[in-house]
Protein backbone atom coordinates (compact mmCIF):
# COMPACT_ATOMS: atom_id res chain seq x y z
CA UNK A 1 0.00 0.00 0.00
CA UNK A 2 1.51 3.45 -0.92
CA UNK A 3 1.33 6.50 1.10
CA UNK A 4 -0.65 9.07 -0.62
CA UNK A 5 0.96 11.66 1.57
CA UNK A 6 3.06 14.18 0.12
CA UNK A 7 4.67 17.18 1.28
CA UNK A 8 2.84 20.44 -0.04
CA UNK A 9 5.06 22.75 -2.39
CA UNK A 10 6.80 25.43 -0.47
CA UNK A 11 5.37 28.90 -0.91
CA UNK A 12 6.85 31.18 -3.87
CA UNK A 13 8.69 34.16 -2.42
CA UNK A 14 7.06 37.42 -2.53
CA UNK A 15 9.05 40.17 -4.38
CA UNK A 16 8.85 43.77 -4.94
CA UNK A 17 11.28 45.63 -7.22
CA UNK A 18 11.76 49.17 -6.86
CA UNK A 19 13.20 50.61 -10.00
CA UNK A 20 12.45 53.51 -12.24
CA UNK A 21 9.65 53.47 -14.28
CA UNK A 22 9.49 53.68 -17.25
CA UNK A 23 6.91 55.74 -19.36
CA UNK A 24 6.35 55.40 -23.50
CA UNK A 25 7.86 57.11 -25.22
CA UNK A 26 11.42 57.46 -22.97
CA UNK A 27 12.80 54.24 -24.91
CA UNK A 28 15.05 56.27 -26.59
CA UNK A 29 17.04 57.80 -24.09
CA UNK A 30 20.07 55.96 -23.76
CA UNK A 31 19.85 55.91 -19.87
CA UNK A 32 16.26 54.89 -19.85
CA UNK A 33 16.75 52.48 -22.27
CA UNK A 34 19.68 50.69 -20.26
CA UNK A 35 17.73 50.32 -17.48
CA UNK A 36 14.89 49.00 -19.09
CA UNK A 37 17.50 45.86 -20.21
CA UNK A 38 18.35 45.23 -16.28
CA UNK A 39 15.04 44.97 -15.35
CA UNK A 40 14.21 43.21 -18.09
CA UNK A 41 17.56 40.69 -16.78
CA UNK A 42 15.79 40.97 -13.41
CA UNK A 43 12.05 39.59 -14.32
CA UNK A 44 13.84 36.70 -16.34
CA UNK A 45 15.77 35.99 -13.25
CA UNK A 46 13.09 36.04 -11.05
CA UNK A 47 10.96 33.78 -13.58
CA UNK A 48 13.64 31.34 -13.69
CA UNK A 49 14.25 31.11 -10.09
CA UNK A 50 10.58 30.59 -9.36
CA UNK A 51 10.19 33.78 -7.96
CA UNK A 52 6.65 35.75 -7.67
CA UNK A 53 7.34 39.49 -8.43
CA UNK A 54 4.51 41.01 -7.20
CA UNK A 55 4.88 44.63 -8.34
CA UNK A 56 7.55 46.99 -9.76
CA UNK A 57 7.23 50.26 -8.12
CA UNK A 58 9.05 53.97 -8.14
CA UNK A 59 10.67 55.02 -5.31
CA UNK A 60 8.43 57.65 -4.26
CA UNK A 61 6.17 59.22 -1.62
CA UNK A 62 3.99 56.12 -2.05
CA UNK A 63 6.02 53.68 -1.82
CA UNK A 64 5.51 52.89 2.07
CA UNK A 65 2.37 52.95 1.75
CA UNK A 66 2.33 50.25 -1.48
CA UNK A 67 4.48 47.87 0.59
CA UNK A 68 2.30 47.69 3.39
CA UNK A 69 -0.18 47.17 1.58
CA UNK A 70 1.49 44.40 -0.70
CA UNK A 71 3.29 42.77 2.31
CA UNK A 72 6.30 41.47 -0.03
CA UNK A 73 8.89 39.03 1.58
CA UNK A 74 12.26 40.66 0.31
CA UNK A 75 12.11 44.07 -1.42
CA UNK A 76 14.89 44.42 -4.84
CA UNK A 77 15.99 47.72 -5.63
CA UNK A 78 17.73 48.22 -9.12
CA UNK A 79 19.03 51.75 -9.09
CA UNK A 80 21.70 52.33 -11.44
CA UNK A 81 23.59 55.28 -10.21
CA UNK A 82 22.86 57.25 -6.97
CA UNK A 83 20.49 55.35 -5.00
CA UNK A 84 20.33 57.66 -1.68
CA UNK A 85 16.89 58.77 -2.45
CA UNK A 86 15.50 55.40 -2.55
CA UNK A 87 17.31 54.39 0.11
CA UNK A 88 15.70 57.03 2.21
CA UNK A 89 12.00 55.20 0.85
CA UNK A 90 12.94 51.96 1.57
CA UNK A 91 14.00 53.46 5.34
CA UNK A 92 10.80 54.51 5.81
CA UNK A 93 9.04 51.89 4.26
CA UNK A 94 10.78 48.93 6.59
CA UNK A 95 11.14 50.79 9.64
CA UNK A 96 8.44 48.73 11.19
CA UNK A 97 8.83 46.18 9.39
CA UNK A 98 12.03 44.68 8.46
CA UNK A 99 12.20 42.64 5.09
CA UNK A 100 15.49 41.58 3.16
CA UNK A 101 16.61 43.96 1.02
CA UNK A 102 19.03 43.49 -2.31
CA UNK A 103 20.40 46.30 -4.17
CA UNK A 104 21.41 46.05 -7.64
CA UNK A 105 23.47 49.23 -8.52
CA UNK A 106 26.39 50.65 -10.80
CA UNK A 107 27.23 52.65 -7.66
CA UNK A 108 30.59 51.64 -6.76
CA UNK A 109 31.27 53.83 -3.87
CA UNK A 110 32.38 52.91 -0.66
CA UNK A 111 30.34 55.93 0.73
CA UNK A 112 27.19 54.58 -1.12
CA UNK A 113 27.76 50.82 0.00
CA UNK A 114 28.15 51.84 3.44
CA UNK A 115 25.21 54.19 3.12
CA UNK A 116 23.20 51.19 2.16
CA UNK A 117 23.83 48.54 4.71
CA UNK A 118 23.54 50.95 7.50
CA UNK A 119 20.02 51.40 5.99
CA UNK A 120 19.21 47.81 6.27
CA UNK A 121 20.35 46.19 2.83
CA UNK A 122 21.20 42.80 2.80
CA UNK A 123 23.55 42.48 -0.29
CA UNK A 124 24.80 45.03 -2.54
CA UNK A 125 25.41 43.97 -5.40
CA UNK A 126 27.75 45.86 -8.00
CA UNK A 127 27.71 45.70 -11.66
CA UNK A 128 26.16 42.04 -11.50
CA UNK A 129 22.55 42.20 -12.65
CA UNK A 130 22.61 38.57 -15.22
CA UNK A 131 19.41 36.99 -15.16
CA UNK A 132 21.82 33.68 -14.11
CA UNK A 133 22.67 35.53 -10.98
CA UNK A 134 19.51 36.06 -9.41
CA UNK A 135 18.74 32.91 -7.16
CA UNK A 136 22.05 32.68 -6.02
CA UNK A 137 22.00 36.33 -4.61
CA UNK A 138 18.51 36.13 -3.26
CA UNK A 139 19.05 33.07 -1.58
CA UNK A 140 22.82 34.28 0.21
CA UNK A 141 20.73 37.42 0.66
CA UNK A 142 17.38 35.94 2.65
CA UNK A 143 19.78 33.54 4.86
CA UNK A 144 22.12 36.67 5.38
CA UNK A 145 19.04 38.42 6.89
CA UNK A 146 17.39 35.70 8.60
CA UNK A 147 21.05 35.06 10.48
CA UNK A 148 20.98 38.85 11.41
CA UNK A 149 17.41 38.22 12.50
CA UNK A 150 18.26 35.61 14.89
CA UNK A 151 21.36 37.83 16.35
CA UNK A 152 18.82 40.75 16.86
CA UNK A 153 16.19 38.37 18.62
CA UNK A 154 19.39 37.09 20.75
CA UNK A 155 20.39 40.60 22.00
CA UNK A 156 17.25 41.92 22.52
CA UNK A 157 16.47 38.89 24.96
CA UNK A 158 19.61 39.45 26.69
CA UNK A 159 19.05 43.06 26.91
CA UNK A 160 15.38 42.18 28.30
CA UNK A 161 16.62 39.48 31.28
CA UNK A 162 19.84 42.21 32.47
CA UNK A 163 16.83 44.47 32.59
CA UNK A 164 14.64 42.02 34.51
CA UNK A 165 17.95 41.19 36.97
CA UNK A 166 18.46 44.77 37.79
CA UNK A 167 14.95 45.69 38.62
CA UNK A 168 14.75 42.14 40.63
CA UNK A 169 17.92 43.41 42.35
CA UNK A 170 16.82 46.84 43.24
CA UNK A 171 13.07 45.37 44.84
CA UNK A 172 15.57 42.89 46.54
CA UNK A 173 17.09 45.41 48.24
CA UNK A 174 14.28 47.26 48.95
CA UNK A 175 13.06 44.73 50.89
CA UNK A 176 15.76 44.23 52.67
CA UNK A 177 16.51 47.55 53.95
CA UNK A 178 12.57 48.14 55.07
CA UNK A 179 11.94 44.36 56.74
CA UNK A 180 16.02 43.81 58.16
CA UNK A 181 15.82 40.68 55.63
CA UNK A 182 18.72 38.33 54.17
CA UNK A 183 19.33 38.75 50.73
CA UNK A 184 17.97 34.84 50.46
CA UNK A 185 14.80 36.09 52.85
CA UNK A 186 14.24 38.93 50.16
CA UNK A 187 14.25 36.61 47.48
CA UNK A 188 12.20 34.23 49.12
CA UNK A 189 9.53 36.86 49.65
CA UNK A 190 9.73 37.70 46.02
CA UNK A 191 9.09 34.42 45.05
CA UNK A 192 6.55 34.42 46.99
CA UNK A 193 4.49 37.60 46.13
CA UNK A 194 4.68 36.77 42.49
CA UNK A 195 3.64 33.25 43.52
CA UNK A 196 0.34 34.34 45.08
CA UNK A 197 -0.07 37.23 42.44
CA UNK A 198 0.42 34.72 39.36
CA UNK A 199 2.62 37.24 38.31
CA UNK A 200 6.98 36.68 37.05
CA UNK A 201 9.37 38.06 39.76
CA UNK A 202 10.22 40.43 37.38
CA UNK A 203 6.84 41.94 37.55
CA UNK A 204 6.09 41.65 40.80
CA UNK A 205 9.65 43.25 41.66
CA UNK A 206 8.61 46.38 39.16
CA UNK A 207 5.40 46.99 41.29
CA UNK A 208 7.21 47.10 44.50
CA UNK A 209 9.15 49.92 42.98
CA UNK A 210 6.36 51.49 41.46
CA UNK A 211 4.75 52.22 44.83
CA UNK A 212 7.88 53.24 46.55
CA UNK A 213 7.94 55.92 44.13
CA UNK A 214 4.70 56.62 44.74
CA UNK A 215 5.69 56.91 48.26
CA UNK A 216 7.91 58.82 47.41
Amino acid sequence: MTSKHTTPPLRKLRIVVVNTIIHPGEENDASLAAQARRGDALRIGLLEAGFDMVASLPADLYLPERIAQLQPDMIIIDAESDARDVLEHIVIATRDERRPIVMFTEDDATSSMDAAMAAGVSAYIVAGLQAERIKPVLNVAMARFRQEQKLLAELSDTKHKLAERKVIERAKGLLMARNQLSEDQAYQKLRSMAMNKNLKLAEIAQRILDVEDLLG
